[in-house]
């Protein structure tokens, strides 16, 4: 089938290659994230205080859940070992007597900040080939493509991610 654009190594489609190659990246951060992350925090863990840190606190398990792509149950454990740790504090919704808020605590935040360390120091030396501009200049492409998926989810469940 004939094409108007380059394909991937492999001849795989530009899209599909650009995503295995993020797919790919990510299973190797998380593995190194893993070792590397304080006081026995999981990558689980931290990928719940670092989108409470981006998007702001005061999100509920369920939009947690969803917008990190993992099942209700399992954000409710994850979230309940955050509680009893300190790293969160889960208090009512204003607005829905049955539901709860996610609020990180000052030991949460200090929790994420040490764990952007960390994972910052054990890639770094991996890294050093690439220039701070090469990794800056990659960044609004790849936020456009998250933000496309973001949308295309939101549009496939009706409920979008604030």
């Amino acid at each position: 089938m004939p094409s108007d654009t380059p394909m991937g190594k492999g001849g795989d489609p530009p899209l599909f290659a650009l995503l295995n190659e993020i797919s790919i990246i990510e299973h190797l951060a998380r593995h190194r994230l893993e070792r590397v992350l304080p006081d026995g925090l999981r990558a689980s863990h931290f990928v719940v205080l670092n989108h409470l840190v981006r998007l702001g606190d005061g999100r509920s398990p369920a939009r947690i859940a969803r917008a990190v792509q993992v099942e209700k149950p399992a954000m409710t454990n994850t979230i309940q070992k955050l509680e009893a740790r300190g790293l969160v504090r889960v208090g009512p919704h204003p607005r829905d007597g049955r539901g709860k808020l996610v609020f990180l605590t000052e030991a949460g935040r200090a929790a994420r900040e040490a764990g952007v360390a960390a994972a910052t120091a054990a890639v770094a030396p991996l890294a050093a080939g690439l220039e701070e501009a090469e990794m800056l200049a990659a960044l609004p492409t790849l936020r456009r493509l998250r933000g496309l998926l973001d949308a295309a989810r939101d549009a496939e469940d009706g409920t979008p991610e604030t």
